[in-house]
């Protein structure tokens, strides 16, 4: 097995998010500050963390403070590092400038080896987007004394840790505008674009007008991560918490999982039915809800709207990636009788959904709220009947099955088909399934 960390960033990512977790999870402040001294700007800032709450949950907070005698200190702010306010920098730095820092340093083999790849790859992004080659780029916040502390001590950290393999999830685009050395710019910025593009990054809005992934959280991840999306397969051994500044909707918290990897193959599979399966397992605690997948609910009530778009919009819904949609009746203001409709959809699915509610309804508002959920892992196995194959969905938690249904649409279409009673074809089906289960 081999030491795997999986970065989970649901309010993004950036450098000092990053180096906040890896220190959170273990890495010793005094082993980061003896190795970041050779680079030669160790009087230029002072490397500090508190414990801070975001939204309730505790978090490692990293601050790098600029000393007052810098030539990079200035009272001005740019947010195109992180999203917590960042100090505009006066001097400016080539590409060739940091790799002779980082080479001059004499860290250790693999830290030296990511911090030149990350450096390397934000500038490709950045010459990419003003149209110049990576070694004539000016790193303007990028080049400051800031991002190289958080980059070259990432790299620290995760080899102190004695990692291999790096995952990450996918990332929130954010919005809205942030003022950098270009001037205003557009969230995402440009170089987080040109990053994602270049390493096919999954990205969905989450409904956060901010500047949530910063070119040096992305320069990071598209370098260190070799696949974006779920967790791996993993013995979870530590998680480390790395808090943002901005205070936003959900936790402003990065979460690094630690762990060892583990093969699909020893996953468990679903076991076979038999009836004292469920009394012979052992029921496992449930899974702690920061660990459970996040599921986000939008509401909004209607009182001005004809019912005949109410079938209309469930359709439209599904399709733009709601899991669930229901409706209420409710008794609303001026004694209207309205319905409250709530949408379920994954947080990468938020804008799309929203667009439909506005685009398809009469409401002006939309309220969001994030909330966990556990489910069932879900299989479909094919049963025969006398009049034809359906489908039936096995349910089931830790191997054992919990719940098994035949599936609606198959069982309609035979029942129309043979002029059966649709509880008939679901009957029969389930009959056929329980039969052809060993005893």
């Amino acid at each position: 097995m081999s030491k795997v960390a999986y970065l989970e960033c649901p309010t993004g990512i950036a450098g000092d998010m990053c180096l906040g977790a890896l220190i959170d999870v273990g890495v010793p402040l005094d082993y980061l500050t003896q190795h970041l001294d050779p680079l030669g700007i160790a009087g230029e800032y002072k490397l500090w963390t508190e414990s801070v709450q975001r939204n309730g949950q505790r978090a490692t907070k990293l601050h790098v403070d600029l000393s007052d005698d810098s030539p990079h200190h200035s009272a001005s702010q740019s947010a195109h590092l992180s999203n917590a306010p960042h100090h505009s920098h006066s001097k400016q730095r080539h590409l060739p400038d940091i790799e002779q820092m980082i080479r001059a340093a004499q860290l250790p083999t693999r830290a030296e080896k990511w911090s030149l790849a990350i450096f390397r790859q934000l500038a490709a992004a950045e010459g990419a987007v003003h149209g110049i080659a990576p070694k004539q780029v000016h790193f303007h916040e990028v080049g400051a004394v800031d991002a190289i502390v958080d980059v070259v001590g990432t790299c620290l950290g995760l080899d102190w840790l004695d990692l291999e393999t790096f995952y990450c999830s996918a990332l929130p685009t954010g919005g809205g505008t942030i003022r950098a050395a270009h001037g205003r710019l557009p969230v995402p910025v440009p170089a987080v674009l040109k990053l994602w593009e270049l390493r096919q990054v999954p990205v969905y809005s989450n409904g956060i007008e901010r500047e949530l992934v910063t070119p040096t959280g992305a320069a990071i991840a598209t370098t260190l991560a070799t696949q974006f999306g779920a967790p791996p397969n993993m013995t979870l051994q530590k998680v480390g918490l790395g808090a943002g500044s901005l205070d936003l909707p959900l936790p402003n918290i990065l979460r690094l999982w630690i762990g060892e990897s583990s093969p699909s193959e020893t996953q468990t599979p679903i076991a076979r039915f038999s009836p004292s399966s469920l009394l012979a397992k052992r029921v496992e605690d449930p899974p702690h809800p920061s660990s459970l997948p996040l599921i986000t609910a939008l509401e909004t009530q209607i009182d001005d709207l004809n019912p005949q778009a109410i079938g209309y919009l469930f359709d439209v819904l599904f399709q733009a990636g709601a899991v669930d949609v229901f409706t209420q009746a409710i008794g609303m203001k001026k004694s209207r009788p309205g319905i409250l409709l709530t949408v379920l959809c994954p947080p990468e699915t938020v804008r799309a959904c929203e667009t439909v509610l506005f685009r398809e309804t009469s409401t002006l508002g939309i309220r969001h709220s994030t909330q966990v959920r556990s489910m069932l892992d879900r299989a479909f196995q094919l049963v025969e009947t006398e009049y034809g194959q359906v489908k039936i969905k096995v349910a089931s938690r830790e191997g054992a099955i919990i719940n098994v249904q035949p599936e609606y649409e198959d069982c309609a279409a035979i029942a129309r088909q043979h002029g059966l009673a649709w509880r008939e074809v679901h009957r029969l089906a389930l009959q056929n399934w329980y039969g052809q289960q060993p005893q």
